[in-house]
């Protein structure tokens, strides 16, 4: 049943070619496939994200990325052109939050797609 199928997080922008520029020059996704309407990219352990031609879902976390070493990824992206966002709600310093057990981070895509970077024990892992 679906515990066994892959699920790819979409989210929307307003310009593709914009989108596909950020997410595989700047934050460095391979692109898997493009129709003239959307591109689905690769991520770790065989995750994928898709993007389509739409309304953006501005200032809201639509996917994270589990990392290993927040900072050394925080270092990659922000030298690759990416700002990350400080929050008063949860605390960042210097970009990172404690969220319970695991630290996150957050940067927007050109549309204000919000993605998170996560640090921590995952959640029913091991």
């Amino acid at each position: 049943m679906l515990t066994d199928s892959l699920v790819v997080p979409t989210v929307a922008v307003t310009d593709l070619d914009r989108a596909k520029r950020f997410f595989t020059e700047q934050v460095g996704l391979p692109l898997l496939e493009e129709t003239p309407f959307s591109f689905r990219l690769g991520a770790g352990k065989g995750s994928q994200i898709g993007v389509r031609r739409g309304q953006p879902n501005v200032g809201q976390t639509v996917a994270h990325f589990e990392v290993d070493d927040i900072e050394a990824i925080i270092g990659d992206l922000t030298s690759r052109g990416v700002s990350f966002e400080e929050y008063e709600t949860p605390k960042t310093v210097n970009f990172i939050a404690q969220v319970g057990p695991a630290r996150g981070a957050w940067f927007a895509d050109p549309d204000g797609n919000v993605f998170g970077l996560r640090e921590g024990p995952v959640p029913g892992a091991g």
